[in-house]
């Protein structure tokens, strides 16, 4: 048996990501970046963070991918997992801890830079274009880019063929899964180093669910690290290579997916028993 833990899942083609990122065609960065070799592969570090002038929602709390991992944040409502995602990409100012991505302190870098150096953020809502078609949807995925994406948007087609079926079609009108098969492929038409996922099964079906994180473990067998926030613990811990569990804003458990399913307290607290 292949140590392999994705199986033979997924395409293995690198090429829907970008090693390099797309740095060299945005704005200037908002703030300053400085290296910062060694670590994980993108990392909150002992992140302390909350809301404009409110009190803190995150309390020095660690969240963390790796090359080829599949990392899932998952706890109770009110935990801070969305929380957690949003300071990591850049969406509130952090008042301790920082953000490094691929050897680079990113933590002054506005979200929008965070695109540019090779984040993708797929948010929990609002996160197509409903009166757009699937195509055109896709196509304001590539804003950021300046070369041909047409081989992107095909493999695209590739992980997600219902996409290409309905490619025409007013995203509006999808289903709520497919309307995510939307978002977490517009994302990828950037050519992310990292993809980062809020809540992506939220008001799915059962089955719907499995399918996308059927999708999620292609997408990740792709080579891109996937950093994911979600309500379906269980599910989630069981293709997950890394699991956080929060609990008011701290790290309340760490392990990997098989280590916190198998635990008890956790099975008892968070997973039903």
């Amino acid at each position: 048996m292949s140590n392999d833990p994705y199986g033979d899942r997924g395409n293995k083609d690198w090429s829907v990501g970008n090693a390099k990122g797309q740095g060299s065609i945005m704005p200037k960065a908002s703030g300053k970046t400085h290296p910062a070799p060694g670590g994980p592969f993108l990392i909150g570090d002992c992140m302390t963070a909350g809301y404009g002038a409110g009190p803190d929602i995150l309390h020095d709390c660690t969240i963390a991918v790796d090359r080829g991992e599949i990392a899932v944040i998952v706890g109770p409502n009110g935990a801070g997992k969305s929380t957690g995602m949003k300071a990591v990409f850049g969406m509130l100012d952090m008042r301790k801890g920082n953000v490094r991505l691929d050897g680079e302190d990113i933590t002054g870098l506005s979200p929008q830079d965070r695109v540019a150096k090779g984040m993708g953020f797929v948010p929990q809502t609002s996160n197509i274009f409903t009166s757009m078609t699937v195509e055109e949807n896709l196509e304001m995925g590539a804003f950021i880019r300046r070369d041909d994406f047409r081989d992107t948007m095909a493999q695209v087609y590739d992980l997600f063929p219902i996409l290409k079926e309905k490619r025409l079609q007013a995203a509006g009108e999808l289903s709520g899964g497919q309307r995510q098969q939307v978002a977490v492929g517009r994302a990828l038409m950037t050519q992310p180093k990292v993809l980062m996922l809020d809540e992506p099964t939220a008001g799915v079906s059962p089955i719907v669910m499995d399918e996308l994180f059927d999708r999620i473990i292609e997408v990740a067998r792709t080579g891109i690290p996937i950093l994911m926030v979600e309500q379906n613990a269980r599910q989630a811990l069981e293709i997950a290579d890394k699991g956080y569990v929060l609990v008011q804003g701290r790290n309340a458990f760490t392990g990997t997916g098989k280590e916190l399913l198998a635990d008890p307290e956790v099975r008892k607290s968070f997973l039903g028993g």
